[in-house]
């Protein structure tokens, strides 16, 4: 099931999404810097985008939220899920969901150019890069992503 978030879903997307990073990124993004990565501050961060109307849904199975997707504005922000649920149809069903709900003629979102399980994700799912790249820097610093644009049309 996929539904919108509620402010009482912050905490375990909090959970999931450090779950996901230390899992996706492990190898990618420095080991201490994903070991401390907090899943309280990310809860609150994310409860303040849901309780100021961000659009995030969340995709439940058998009563638990495994994943969770936040985009707007011609843009898919984040897409994650619990490691033990990778490869089962959720990040799909939240994906096509977030494609339905933006409006315009094309999407982007923003990959680590090294996460290659995410881009190859994306490209079944209709996305492409188009060549435009950023370097970013988080923790104050310490760590530098690089990232592709992909974009894809939509319905």
């Amino acid at each position: 099931m996929i539904r919108p978030a509620t402010v009482a879903d912050a905490a375990v997307i909090g959970e999931i999404h450090v779950a996901s990073w230390q899992a996706a990124y492990a190898g990618l993004m420095p080991d201490d810097f994903l070991a401390g990565l907090s899943a309280s501050s990310r809860a609150e961060s994310w409860a303040r985008l849901i309780g100021d109307g961000g659009q995030v849904l969340v995709a439940e199975q058998d009563g638990v939220v495994a994943g969770f997707a936040a985009y707007g504005d011609g843009r898919l922000y984040a897409l994650y899920l619990l490691p033990e649920y990778w490869g089962r149809g959720l990040g799909r069903a939240l994906h096509d969901r977030v494609v339905e709900d933006l409006s315009g003629d094309s999407a982007v979102l923003w990959v680590l150019s090294t996460n290659e399980r995410a881009k190859a994700f994306y490209v079944r799912q209709g996305w492409a890069p188009d060549g435009a790249a950023q370097t970013e820097t988080i923790d104050d610093g310490r760590v530098t992503l690089e990232e592709l644009r992909f974009r894809r049309p939509l319905p």
